[in-house]
């Protein structure tokens, strides 16, 4: 009995194990959509409203998804918190809050370092055109974490679990 309850134990581990990478897998595609639909509010914001970018920042966090609002909340206090602070660094700060909290790769991250490094220095066009750059880069990037997704998906479920009982087997 004691066997059978060991065994059970560490299928389903190995099993959670697996469900918890593919999680990983089936996140990433969502992460990096919310993004994409909050830097296209951020481009409204700052375009057709004309609005700060303290304000606007803020106004994106209240409207975006919860997955991503943590960034623009973060970026917004950092650069409303203190004074001289600019844009870049306010950004910079926000995303090593919010990036360890996400399945997000690291060239996720790259795209998001370099538009933070052109946010607030340049005039509305110039910001508009690096925006739409960002979004172009997140758009590609969540073709490929879809497909990923799809291959890894379904691999990682079945391989904690068979994981588990190839374990059990052995031991056994």
């Amino acid at each position: 009995m004691l066997k059978l309850i060991g065994a059970v134990m560490v299928v389903a581990a190995s099993g959670l194990g697996g469900l918890a990478v593919a999680g990983n897998y089936s996140r990433r595609p969502r992460e990096l959509r919310t993004l994409r639909s909050a830097l296209q509010m951020l481009e409204t914001e700052v375009v057709y409203s004309a609005t700060h970018l303290p304000e606007a920042l803020a106004r994106v966090a209240g409207n975006c998804d919860r997955l991503v609002e943590p960034l623009f909340s973060r970026a917004a206090a950092e650069f409303t918190s203190s004074t001289g602070i600019t844009a870049a660094n306010a950004w910079e700060k926000a995303l090593i809050h919010f990036y360890p909290g996400t399945a997000l790769k690291p060239q996720d991250l790259s795209i998001l370092r370099s538009l933070g490094s052109s946010l607030g220095r340049s005039d509305r066009e110039d910001q508009v055109k690096h925006l739409h750059l960002a979004m172009e880069q997140i758009k590609t990037a969540t073709a490929g974490a879809e497909e990923e997704a799809a291959r890894n998906i379904k691999l990682w479920s079945y391989l904690g679990f068979l994981g588990g009982l190839i374990t059990v087997l052995v031991i056994y």
